[in-house]
């Protein structure tokens, strides 16, 4: 109760903080008796010290600042949908639309394969998991400088920006994939029991958006270039994607080159869980291994300099 409660304050102090002025040599009020790592207390105020060497992710830490996060994740959810007319049905119109596009130009026009499935279905699944992939990672990699009067006045776990970031995607992947759920009958196709792992693939697309999220965000706080060329570089990457065909039209050594990419166990899976499309074989477990070592990379580069980030934000 007593870190609940704390977490609770932490979090009004946060929203009053961002009215504030600077404050100096970074320092800023917390609860009392909260007191972190590299953080040094004195009667009722911290000093945000920047901690030296490597230091390892505090889990603990992270769960007892997760109000924090819930709180950053429903925020980014009320600015998406304030003032919106169609509100969270733009969760499934984004994917229809980019449906109806994909039919008429790679199924029509370039006789694109399937997999022996419905293409409306089989691009569907594609692009409903690459819209949340997307817009995760361009929302990761702009979460520090969107919340950079948090990070100059407030000590937080600063992971927790780029880690809230993609919460809220998860309620149109949701909303998605409940759709999917209708429309399959319309089209003949029935879920098989691979869909019970959907919630493992679910998991693997999080962690893709968090691994990259962390490398991005991190270099986005030095170098703004990054978030200028987030967009291009998003379009680039949809299209060495197996969204719009499959993983089984590339063959031979290319094959292996191409796994390396983290999205292609995300979508390849989803697709043999929910639609019962192929098993794509070891390509899956080798773009899942590159997800993990992207993760761990990722974790280890940000926690190296988050030290600086309150002075170069």
């Amino acid at each position: 109760m007593k870190r609940s409660a704390a977490a609770r304050r932490l979090v009004h102090a946060i929203i009053r903080s961002a009215s504030s002025q600077p404050l100096t040599a970074r320092r800023a009020f917390v609860s009392d008796g909260v007191c972190m790592q590299g953080v040094k207390q004195r009667s009722g105020w911290v000093e945000n010290r920047p901690s030296r060497g490597f230091r390892a992710l505090d889990v603990r830490e992270l769960w007892q600042y997760r109000e924090l996060a819930l709180f950053l994740a429903l925020r980014d959810l009320k600015v998406r949908y304030k003032q919106a007319a169609f509100g969270a049905a733009w969760a499934i119109l984004q994917p229809i639309a980019g449906v109806v596009v994909f039919t008429l130009v790679f199924r029509r026009l370039a006789d694109m394969p399937s997999d022996g499935l419905p293409y409306p279905v089989f691009s569907y699944v594609g692009l409903s998991a690459w819209t949340y992939v997307s817009s995760g990672v361009t929302k990761a990699t702009q979460s520090l400088v969107a919340n950079s009067a948090l990070v100059t006045k407030v000590y937080f776990p600063r992971i927790l920006a780029p880690l809230a970031a993609v919460l809220p995607g998860l309620l149109d992947f949701g909303l998605s994939l409940i759709l999917l759920l209708v429309i399959m009958p319309f089209f003949g196709v029935t879920p098989t029991w691979a869909i019970v792992t959907t919630p493992l693939w679910v998991m693997a697309a999080v962690l893709v958006v968090v691994a990259v999220g962390l490398w991005l965000g991190t270099l986005n706080v030095s170098y703004r270039d990054v978030g200028q060329g987030i967009a291009l570089a998003v379009q680039l990457w949809l299209f060495i994607s197996p969204i719009a065909y499959p993983t089984s039209s590339i063959d031979g050594p290319l094959r292996w080159v191409y796994a390396l990419n983290p999205v292609v166990a995300v979508v390849e899976g989803l697709r043999w869980a929910l639609i019962g499309a192929p098993w794509p074989g070891d390509v899956v477990f080798v773009s899942f291994g590159v997800t993990l070592v992207l993760l761990a990379g990722g974790a280890a580069y940000f926690l190296r300099s988050e030290r600086r980030f309150a002075d170069v934000i």
